[in-house]
C-alpha cells in the first residue's frame, strides 16, 4: 500500500471573498487525512473510509447501482465525500496516463468532514500524491496542489479557489489571490477550535453570498472590505503583532456574518471565545456550521468553549509547517 496524509486548515481571513479574486490566509493544521491506496486491474474503485464524520463505509463502484454506503450522514455530504476520491482518482489516471487503472482506497482522518476545516482539499492532496506514487510518479508540491485544486474546482462547479489545496499541500500560513500562491512568515499562532458537530452547505453557502453580491452594491463592498482585512492581517503576521491579528480576526466575523453565512451556533462559540478574553474569533470555511477559530495562548478560550451550548468539541490545533507527508 502507497500511504500519504496531508493536513486540514483554518483560515484566519478571506473566505469567500477569495472565490471574487480577494487575497485569503489559510494556515495548516495538525489534523490530518491519511489516504493508502492500492492498485487493482479490473479498473474499480473500491473506497473505505473511517473517522471521516461518516461512522465509516465501505462501497466498490461499478457494482449495482444501489450501493450508497449505509451511514449517519445527509446526502449533500455523503456524495460530495466520495465525488472527492472520484476526481482525484481522475487526476491520477490523466497524471500518468493509465485510464483503465483501479483502486482499493482507505481514507483516515482528523478533520471533520464539511466544518470549515479542509478535510476535502486533504483528502484531495493526499489521494492525489499516494495514487501518482503508487503508479511510479512523484509529484511536486506546486504540482499536487494544482491538480488537488482541479478536483475541488470539478466537485464545486467551478466554485472552488486555489487556497486550501495549497495549503494543503505545502503546509504553514499561505496566502492566496487568484492564481497567485505564496508561503508566509508567521508567528506561532495559538490556534484554538470550536465545532457544533455540524457542516454547513459550501455550494449553497457561496451561492447566496454570489446573490447578495449581484443584488446590493453594498454586499460587493462587504466583500472588498474583506479583502482589504486580509491585507491588513498579513501586515499583522509579518510584524508579529497577534493582538492585531485577533482584532482582524473578529472585523473579518462581522463581515462573514453580514454576508450571511454564519450561524447561532457559530456566533454562540465565538462570543464565548472573546468572552474569555481570546485575541480574536471567527467562523473559519464557508460556515453555516461546523468550526469557530480562536486565538488564545492560555486555557481561557478552550475551557469556555467546552461549556458552550452548541459547542461539540473544543481542541487546540498546533500550526504545521509541513504539508503532504509521504508515509510509505
Amino acid at each position: 500500500m502507497t500511504l500519504s496524509s496531508a493536513p486540514g486548515k483554518v483560515y484566519l481571513f478571506g473566505e469567500h471573498a477569495v472565490v471574487y479574486g480577494e487575497p485569503a490566509v489559510p494556515c495548516a493544521i495538525e489534523r490530518r487525512a491519511r489516504v493508502g491506496v492500492e492498485r487493482r486491474d479490473d479498473g474499480r474503485l473500491r473506497v473505505h473510509a473511517e473517522d471521516l464524520s461518516l461512522d465509516g463505509f465501505t462501497v466498490e463502484y461499478g457494482a449495482t447501482t444501489d450501493d450508497r454506503p449505509d451511514v449517519n450522514v445527509s446526502e449533500s455530504l455523503l456524495t460530495a465525500a466520495t465525488q472527492y476520491v472520484d476526481s482525484a482518482i481522475e487526476q491520477v489516471r490523466d497524471v500518468t496516463g493509465d485510464d483503465e487503472v483501479g483502486f482499493d482506497v482507505t481514507i483516515e482522518s482528523d478533520i471533520p468532514l464539511g466544518a470549515g476545516l479542509g478535510s476535502s482539499a486533504a483528502v484531495a492532496v493526499a489521494a492525489i500524491d499516494a495514487g501518482t506514487r503508487a503508479l511510479g510518479t512523484t509529484l511536486e508540491p506546486d504540482e499536487l496542489a494544482e491538480r488537488a485544486y482541479r478536483t475541488e474546482y470539478d466537485v464545486q462547479e467551478g466554485q472552488a479557489s486555489r487556497a486550501d489545496t495549497f495549503c494543503s499541500a505545502t503546509g504553514g500560513a499561505v496566502r492566496v489571490e487568484g492564481d497567485d500562491c505564496r508561503s508566509l512568515e508567521s508567528p506561532d499562532l495559538p490556534i484554538v477550535i470550536g465545532f457544533d458537530g455540524g457542516a454547513g452547505d459550501t455550494g449553497e453557502l457561496v451561492a447566496g453570498v454570489r446573490g447578495l453580491r449581484e443584488q446590493y452594491e453594498f454586499a460587493a463592498d462587504t466583500v472588498e472590505a474583506i479583502g482589504d482585512v486580509v491585507r491588513n492581517g498579513e501586515d499583522a503576521l509579518a510584524a508579529g503583532d497577534l493582538e492585531e491579528v485577533g482584532r482582524l480576526m473578529n472585523f473579518n466575523h462581522g463581515l462573514l456574518s453580514a454576508l450571511g453565512v454564519s450561524s447561532r451556533s457559530l456566533d454562540a462559540m465565538v462570543w464565548a471565545a472573546r468572552d474569555a478574553d481570546a485575541l480574536g474569533a471567527k467562523l473559519t470555511g464557508a460556515g453555516g456550521g461546523g468550526c469557530i477559530v480562536a486565538l488564545d495562548p492560555t486555557p481561557e478560550t478552550e475551557t469556555a468553549l467546552s461549556f458552550t451550548p452548541g459547542c461539540e468539541n473544543a481542541f487546540r490545533a498546533a500550526l504545521t509547517g509541513e504539508g503532504v507527508k509521504r508515509l510509505e
